[in-house]
């Protein structure tokens, strides 16, 4: 049982990082595709503290809602939501890209971060293909 698993893991492993430059994966003689997808988190940008006007904030947070609403009815945005304590983790977003790039050129166009109050990091993410939350 133990080298049962441990084998399952290996071969799953060794699939996932033998795919790393393809989109999608299928297991289980077609029964199972795992897609490539990116995990964005955002983080306190470096210009936080300076962008203290509320006004100024307001309209960057109207600014970057507006903008997840855009991505996400463009089909660029399959997940997006802060986090729920004041840490240096704001929030997350998936998203649904051909490259790493296209990530990072969507990204910029936040306001939130253009300003710096806001930053990120991007993760190469695999899941489900068409994977839903219940």
């Amino acid at each position: 049982m133990k080298y049962t698993i441990f084998f399952l893991f290996w071969l799953f492993f060794t699939d996932t990082v033998n795919a790393q430059n393809k989109k999608e994966q299928t297991f289980n003689s077609g029964e199972y595709t795992m897609k490539q997808y990116y995990f964005v988190m955002l983080t306190k940008g470096e210009r936080r503290n300076e962008i203290a006007d509320t006004a100024i904030i307001n309209k960057l947070q109207a600014g970057h809602i507006a903008n997840i609403s855009k991505l996400a009815k463009d089909g660029k945005i399959l997940v997006a939501g802060p986090f729920g304590d004041d840490g240096n983790w704001r929030g997350v977003f998936i998203f649904d890209c051909e490259t790493k790039e296209e990530v990072e050129q969507l990204l910029n166009t936040d306001p939130a971060i253009a300003a710096g109050r806001l930053a990120y990091e991007i993760h190469p993410w695999w899941t489900a293909k068409n994977a839903v939350f219940k």
